[in-house]
């Protein structure tokens, strides 16, 4: 920028807004700098956009020449394969997790029964307390220590993908040490006791390694380097995050098409059937990578295929001598669209909790020493253990044991679980031939008590899965964003579970339908607890349906996860996009309001530009770069024959010549602060230059002659002054030269031309420029060098860079007159960084970034045009 595509020009660039006094309450709101607590948003940080559009420049188009029928082939068949392979690892990464967890989640509980066992007769129960403790402080304490070393493992990172598919850059989202941070942190935080699930961590996972595994190589493991050339783009990159996140979501649940389908419904803002494709096809890899694993180490049956996610909700049938049992009857859907209100009640009520929580969090906690965050989670982590202990022993109530509580041994094998349906249900504190029905909730695997409540029928009391309900609904709510690698879908899915078990005792003991099917009301509770939280619609109902390996649920499912979403959208947001929100992220929606369309591009574009030549000194370039955090800068000419008609205001000139008038001082205080930072270049030969025009000017006869050798030798883009700066005694025309749009130059491209002496002389003709191949441009993404970092003292200042076979000359433009809808349709369905906004006649007027179609800045410029009409 010409625009802030890094994330906000307000943040990162003074110059663009001025002093907080002189911002309107919108701008402050937007900032996050206002004081009313109903409006409150947290200051945004500089989160980098994507780099989605390809640049057609010279050195693409080399490419494309020497592209025959048999490298494009070669091409593809070397993508197909790295889909595969990121299907395989994201399946291994799954079977990392999900063995250690069991093997750890067994081993302490093994210890804890048989304490509790001895204890209950010995009256030393406080002793298992400890034990249980031990266990679980250990396990969050190395979870915490992992988060330290990379903050961004956090949480369950779906947020963080989303923005990334969104075509946002959240740093450090995709690095390999975030994957193990990733993978080891959330094995210890759901062994350690905590309210959390491992399926929303996988899908992460699965982003991380479909961005690292393709490129060959890690900032972590720089020793290591491979000599891949494909795939060294944004837009490559982007396509195989989609295929790992759906691989992650394939090998958490055993759903290939969910997994499709939520790369599609949350993340990706460009898709077409190729992509769909590669991504059914990464995802297919993963399930049955993880099925084939999971088979063959717990039921030694290689090849069986018996497990196929991290997650599986067994299956759902009536008992055979009962037979009017049907799953779901049509009376029974007025029941699940009163569950589904609920479910989005509550789901409501979860995020309006859990962000007050996120934002204490992050005025309190965060601005504070790291050890704190550790003592979060240790806090959370004992207040859970002690709850968990204390309500299995005081709340539970002992149950007669029956017939009926075996009716799931079958599905429990199906999850597994080297012990039996007996060993699950726990004797916690209870008499021979009865046990603890809070504890078997609590004293298991979440996996396992989820399948209990699906598939066990007359297991619970009403008033224990009411408990259990509000102590799990409290407690995730606290949990889910502290320093721990955490999901949300397997607690999210338990208390809607014992909500939907809770709503079918009921309505067997009260109205006496006893026809109904438990286990359908447990799945539908969950789906509405579940929709209401993350308000996910397409690719919910098939994960779940996926899972639960029964089509006849497809109508069901929808009917409450639609009926959920719309209540919740009534009040909040989804979990994730609150989360979002709060970091300040500038997230695009699908689409904008219908009201939006009464803004122009003109409204909402940022006139004050930062722009180069075609062919520009090297010292105005380091300038620009230095004085500038744009990534991306217009490549222009001054249009020197439409003067006079521009300053008449001609309309076909400017179709919105307020802003050009308003931006001649921008325009000329950028001039001069370009001109006044050249005395910092690291030059003694510009410093001297830098001087000497400040002390003298140069005589007539010589500036005459350089223009000669400039408008003969930079054709066909004439009338270039490269490092000419305003002068005092300049007019007003000549302050303001209508600026002609030939192309958009980044700024990776300009500092690797300076990193690598793309340069010629004034007595050289720009032929003698080098020139880069495309492999030459893009050798070091995806971290290109900081301008800062450079030692550039061995270029010649002088030296003059034509950037014009390295500039995209053909990128996407608008008219000012366009409509913010239109706008908004191309930057996001085209994975845009920059907009250039181009009138009439080829003038280059504005820019539009990210963060001038977010929905705060929209809301500020529509409330600007209201006062002004």
């Amino acid at each position: 920028m010409a625009g802030c595509g890094s994330g906000l020009c307000c943040c990162c660039c003074p110059r663009c807004c001025g002093e907080r006094e002189s911002r309107t309450p919108e701008e402050l709101t937007i900032l996050g700098e206002t004081h009313e607590e109903e409006d409150e948003i947290l200051p945004r940080k500089d989160y980098e956009s994507l780099d989605y559009d390809r640049c057609i420049n010279d050195p693409y188009l080399e490419v494309l020449e020497s592209m025959d029928n048999k490298k494009a082939q070669r091409y593809e068949a070397v993508k197909w394969v790295m889909v595969f392979a990121i299907g395989v690892c994201t399946g291994l990464v799954g079977l990392f997790v999900d063995f250690f967890v069991r093997l750890f989640t067994q081993l302490k509980f093994r210890v804890v029964q048989s304490s509790v066992e001895e204890c209950t007769e010995k009256g030393c129960l406080a002793l298992s307390l400890l034990e249980l403790l031990g266990f679980n402080l250990t396990f969050v304490f190395l979870a915490s220590l992992l988060v330290l070393i990379q903050p961004v493992a956090a949480g369950s990172g779906i947020p963080e993908i989303k923005c990334y598919l969104n075509g946002v850059k959240v740093p450090g989202v995709v690095r390999l040490r975030t994957v193990v941070c990733k993978a080891m942190g959330v094995l210890f935080s759901v062994a350690g006791g905590l309210f959390v699930g491992k399926e929303g961590p996988m899908i992460h996972s699965g982003a991380v390694v479909g961005a690292g595994l393709p490129q060959f190589q890690s900032i972590s493991l720089r020793k290591i380097q491979f000599n891949f050339p494909y795939f060294r783009s944004d837009r490559d990159k982007r396509d195989f995050v989609s295929a790992g996140a759906a691989a992650g979501v394939a090998a958490a649940f055993g759903a290939p098409i969910g997994g499709t389908l939520f790369s599609l419904e949350e993340g990706s803002s460009f898709w077409n059937q190729g992509l769909t494709w590669k991504v059914l096809f990464c995802s297919m890899a993963a399930t049955f990578t993880l099925n084939f694993f999971r088979s063959g180490i717990q039921f030694g049956s290689w090849g069986s295929f018996q497990l196929p996610g991290l997650l599986n909700f067994g299956e759902f049938k009536c008992s055979e001598s009962d037979k009017k049992c049907h799953l779901w009857t049509a009376v029974d859907l007025g029941f699940f669209v009163l569950m589904g209100i609920v479910g989005g009640l509550l789901g409501a009520t979860f995020n309006c909790l859990n962000k007050r929580l996120a934002k204490y969090r992050m005025r309190n906690v965060h601005p504070k020493p790291k050890l704190v965050r550790v003592l979060e989670s240790l806090l959370v982590s004992l207040t859970t253990t002690v709850v968990v202990f204390v309500a299995s022993m005081v709340l539970g109530e002992c149950r007669q044991m029956s017939s009926t509580s075996h009716s799931g041994n079958d599905t429990l094998s199906l999850q597994g679980m080297s012990e039996d349906v007996n060993s699950s249900i726990k004797t916690f504190f209870c008499p021979n031939e009865t046990y603890n029905d809070m504890a078997t909730l609590f004293f298991n695997p979440q996996e396992s008590a989820i399948l209990q409540l699906f598939h066990q029928d007359g297991t619970f009391s009403p008033v224990t899965l009411s408990l259990f309900f509000l102590l799990y609904f409290l407690l995730s709510c606290w949990t889910y964003g502290i320093s721990v690698p955490s999901g949300l879908f397997v607690p999210s899915l338990l208390c809607g579970a014992a909500f939907g078990r809770l709503v079918a005792n009921l309505l067997k003991s009260y109205i006496g339908l006893d026809h109904i099917y438990s286990g359908t009301f447990a799945l539908i509770g969950a789906a509405a607890f579940l929709g209401g939280v993350v308000r996910m619609t397409i690719s919910l109902t098939v994960i779940l349906i996926e899972s639960t390996n029964e089509i006849t649920y497809g109508l069901p499912i929808m009917i409450t996860l639609m009926v959920a979403k719309w209540t919740g959208d009534f009040f909040n947001k989804g979990i994730y996009d609150i989360h979002v929100n709060l970091r300040g992220v500038p997230l695009l929606e699908w689409e904008t309001e219908v009201e939006m369309d009464k803004l122009r591009a003109s409204d909402i574009m940022e006139p004050n530009l930062t722009y180069v030549y075609p062919h520009t000194r090297i010292q105005s370039l380091v300038s620009i770069l230095r004085t500038t955090v744009h990534h991306a800068f217009p490549v222009v000419t001054e249009n020197r024959g439409n003067e006079r008609e521009f300053m008449k205001g001609n309309q076909l000139i400017s179709n919105n010549i307020k802003f050009k008038k308003s931006s001649i001082l921008t325009r000329a205080g950028e001039q001069r602060k370009r001109s006044q930072s050249m005395k910092s270049y690291p030059s003694s030969e510009l410093r001297n230059m830098c001087d000497e025009h400040i002390a003298t000017e140069e005589p007539p006869e010589k500036e005459d002659l350089l223009q000669q050798m400039l408008e003969r030798r930079y054709t066909p883009y004439p009338n270039l002054y490269p490092d000419q700066s305003p002068s005092e005694e300049w007019t007003m025309e000549e302050r303001f030269r209508p600026l002609t749009f030939h192309g958009l130059i980044l700024r990776s491209q300009l500092v690797t031309l300076l990193v690598r002496g793309v340069c010629y002389s004034e007595s050289q003709s720009s032929a003698s420029q080098p020139r880069l191949s495309h492999a030459e441009m893009s050798e070091d993404y995806p971290r290109y060098p900081d301008i800062h970092d450079l030692d550039l003292t061995l270029l010649n200042p002088r030296m003059i860079v034509d950037v014009t076979p390295y500039m995209n000359p053909s990128p996407f433009a608008v008219s000012p007159n366009t409509h913010v809808s239109q706008v908004f349709n191309l930057f996001r369905t085209m994975g845009l960084r920059h907009l250039p906004v181009v009138n009439a006649v080829g003038e280059i007027v504005g820019i539009i970034t990210r963060h001038n179609l977010t929905h705060e800045f929209l809301q500020a410029r529509l409330r600007q045009h209201y006062q002004t009409i």
